[in-house]
């Protein structure tokens, strides 16, 4: 029985997402005791402070989904150097109102995956300092900007085994973070 629910959040929710695809994989690599939900954040409306007394369905749900987990895998695409907008507004959402975050103290991982050999390198960097406000530990090393190039995955959409090596390390590091601060 799974002990360790993580939130996962994917900055991107394009049909064919490299870090949908990758957050799914990754999973496959995590122990049996660890299970995943993966929090939408396609439907959020704009963050407005006028709405914080009164939050939207999907505002509560993401909240919701965040206070259960014991953990949080954020696994972003880049735009423009940077995090998307569609996960910054989900982080402002769930940050508010002041003083009353749901992502305070959750212990975190920070990953994605883009066709640039960089990986997500800089919108990585865009959501740790984030996550730093907001006090969620955020794991720091191993660093893991992945190329989304052939090979990276097999046949079956598993993680191929070019990579494996370094994304079980990965996960394993992630793991122990996550007892650590549980």
């Amino acid at each position: 029985m799974a002990q360790y629910n993580i939130a996962v959040v994917v900055g991107s929710f394009r049909k064919d997402s490299f870090n949908q695809k990758l957050a799914k994989a990754l999973q496959k690599l995590f122990p049996a005791d660890f299970s995943f939900t993966t929090v939408r954040i396609d439907d959020l409306p704009l963050y407005n402070q006028d709405d914080e007394a009164n939050p939207s369905a999907p505002v509560k749900r993401l909240k919701d989904e965040i206070k259960a987990a014991q953990g949080l895998l954020f696994v972003t695409p880049e735009y423009n150097r940077s995090i998307p907008g569609v996960l910054k507004n989900a982080i402002d959402h769930a940050s508010r109102p002041y003083g009353q975050s749901v992502w305070d103290g959750k212990p975190a991982g920070v990953i994605g995956a883009s066709v640039g050999p960089i990986g997500t390198a800089l919108a990585q960097q865009h959501l740790r300092n984030i996550l730093a406000y907001l006090n969620v530990p955020t794991l720091g090393q191993p660093e893991a900007f992945i190329h989304n190039k052939e090979g990276l995955y097999d046949a079956d959409g598993n993680i191929g085994e070019a990579s494996r090596k370094f994304l079980q390390g990965w996960v394993d590091a992630y793991v122990g973070w996550v007892k650590k601060h549980v």
